[in-house]
């Protein structure tokens, strides 16, 4: 890994060093790839008064700072990627919680036990999924085409690459759901809450949209997700 350096005149410099290798075995996740050491040094040339002195490590500080920064930044998305979901839940009926919901802290995604729906297939189903709440719930991958969800809470919720085909969301709560690169083809947001919800890359081709409870920031980002029809655009009343 090389050094950053950061020059601030032509005697003065900030440089960031990378943890050298033989300090690698003493940090305490052996799992990582790499580790980093920020470390400030500064070189400068001549005397300086003290009143310069005290401007010297203001800048010294700031300086540091921002390499700090630069050093966290690069290093962590890795890390963040890695850790992002658990494990895939071995529970042999972890299928059906879905039946049952949690109970406390829908608004704000707590859960009393976390559900993991995670490639599971509620394709049709009209009666075990309505009205229950599903907080922060791990939904990627899973298929719930045709399936009544109507007055659902799934605040939080993590629906990568889900299946919504056909899903009825009337009066539900879906604020901070993740639907990235999932099929709502058809879906109905009708009296539904989308509060900061965010559908990049989404199918969303005959959504019906009709009530829709958004505010104007997530709106706009929603109705640049060009799959929208002209109808549901009228109704959003995206420009």
């Amino acid at each position: 890994m090389a050094t950053l350096s950061l020059p601030l005149s032509q005697n003065t410099s900030f440089c960031l060093r990378p943890l050298s290798s033989r300090n690698l075995h003493s940090r305490r996740n052996p799992a990582l790839p790499s580790a980093l050491k920020i470390t400030c040094c500064a070189s400068r040339d001549g005397s300086v008064s003290g009143e310069s002195l005290f401007r010297w490590k203001e800048i010294k500080t700031v300086a540091c700072g921002i390499l700090a920064v630069w050093a966290v930044t690069s290093a962590s998305p890795v890390i963040a990627a890695s850790q992002r979901l658990p494990p895939l839940s071995t529970e042999p009926n972890r299928c059906e919680k879905a039946f049952v919901g949690n109970t406390i802290g829908q608004a704000n995604g707590v859960y009393d036990k976390p559900i993991d729906l995670r490639f599971c297939d509620y394709t049709n189903d009209k009666s075990n999924l309505k009205g229950k709440s599903l907080a922060a719930a791990l939904m990627s991958d899973a298929k719930f085409d045709g399936a009544d969800m109507s007055e659902v809470v799934m605040s939080k919720a993590y629906a990568v690459g889900a299946s919504f085909k056909g899903v009825d969301f009337s009066n539900a709560v879906l604020d901070r759901v993740n639907f990235e690169k999932a099929n709502l083809e058809g879906a109905v947001f009708q009296n539904t809450v989308l509060s900061g919800s965010t559908f990049d890359e989404a199918q969303l081709a005959d959504a019906v949209f009709e009530d829709t409870i958004i505010g104007y920031i997530d709106l706009q980002k929603l109705c640049t997700n060009t799959t929208i029809n002209e109808d549901g655009r009228a109704t959003l009343g995206c420009r």
